[in-house]
Order: C-alpha cells, then structure tokens, then sequence
C-alpha cells in the first residue's frame, strides 16, 4: 500500500479534497466519505482506502493545523507526518509558516510533498465579483465568459508569485502548486473532464506516478 498524507491548516478543505481523490462527494457518508463541515470536524487522524480495489492507496486526513488543539511547532510530530509516503500540503486562503514547517520537516525526512492551492472555484467567482461582474446585467452572458478567463488568470498568477515568495523568503527551493477545485477533480477520478479543470489532471497523475516510482524502488 501507499500511504498519502493530506495536511495544512485548518479548514482548507483536506476532507473534501480526499473524498474527490476517492471518486466520492461529501454527502456520501453512508459509502465511506470524509466527514466535512464549516467548523474542524477532523478531531483525530482518520484513515481512507481507496475504494478501488485496483489502487492500492489509502489517504490520510490529518486534523487541522493552527488550532488550539495543535500549535503549529508540534504539527508535524505529533501527527507522526514522518511515517507517509507522500504529503498533500494543502492550503486556502494563505500560505503560511505552518505549511513552510511541514515542507521543511518533509524535506529532513526526505518525504515528497505537493503544494496544493484548493477552492479555486470559490476565489475565482470572489474575483470576478472584485473586478466589476453581475448577473444581473450580463442576459447573454458573454460578460461572465470574458471575466472568468481574466479572473482565472489572475488567481493563478497570483498563487503561484505568493508561494515562489514565501518559498524564497523561508529560503527553501521552488516548488510548484498545484491549483485545484473539488468538483473537477471529481469528475477527473471519473473521467468526466470538467471545462474548469486547471490543475486537477496534472496533480492526480503526479501523485500515481510518485507512487509507482516508490513502489518500484520498494520492489527493486
């Protein structure tokens, strides 16, 4: 088996992530999905085989980080980060101290790690907003078309110039991020391509490959 880790702050979609990884949505519960919500409902590390059968991963949904519950100096010990083949760092809004921890712990331990941007959606639509777009006066809806390209653009930019800074400032190598939304990278897993995939594709092939790479150093 390879083991996944996804972790990050708290409240940056790690649950829901890990149930598009799986082919599930949220309100799958009663088939296995990860327990989502507005407030931290991921209290303890929880443990998610993939449901199928011909891939031989489990995902880990690792509790929040930044909470009460775990300061970030202990976040990547007393989750026991250092026992995973691979970690998701996942963030939302910001990227932070906290994530920089978790790369710079990673890379003691020699643990590959993904930067990985979620929600994109929800930014974009925010951006679009920003920068002047209404239903209401937009009937044909060429408007939303033409804003939704600059608004796109613009939050990839600005991701990836944010975490190349942060990276720099933290004196830690380049890597990139991966800029992703839910729903296309559920459809991706079911091979349903969504026209909002950005990154989606490029991340999950990422991940199997990594896999595949280690497993066969494993086997060698």
């Amino acid at each position: 088996l390879f083991h996944f880790a996804v972790a990050g702050v708290a409240g940056g979609g790690k649950s829901s992530l890990i149930n598009a990884f799986r082919g599930l949505r949220n309100n799958d519960v009663n088939i296995g999905a990860a327990a989502t919500g507005v407030t931290e409902t991921t209290l303890a590390m929880a443990r998610y085989p993939d449901p199928n059968a011909e891939y031989p991963y489990v995902w880990y949904d690792i509790p929040g980080a930044g909470t009460l519950r775990i300061p970030d100096w202990q976040y990547f010990n007393v989750q026991g980060l250092y026992v995973f083949d691979c970690i998701i760092v996942l963030f939302d809004n910001r990227f932070t101290m906290t994530d920089i921890a978790i790369l710079t712990n990673c890379r003691r331990f020699n643990i590959p790690t993904y930067i990985v941007r979620s929600k994109a959606d929800q930014h974009i639509r925010n951006i679009m907003k920003d920068i002047g777009y209404d239903s209401d006066d937009d009937e044909s809806g060429d408007k939303k078309k033409k804003l939704y390209q600059a608004a796109r653009q613009q939050f990839i930019q600005q991701t990836r110039q944010s975490v190349k800074d942060n990276l720099e400032n933290a004196n830690m190598p380049d890597q990139r991020v991966y800029v992703i939304s839910n729903e296309p990278m559920l459809g991706v897993v079911k091979d349903k391509r969504s026209k909002k995939v950005i990154d989606e594709i490029e991340l999950l092939n990422d991940l199997i490959g990594e896999a595949q790479i280690r497993r066969a150093r494993r086997d060698a």
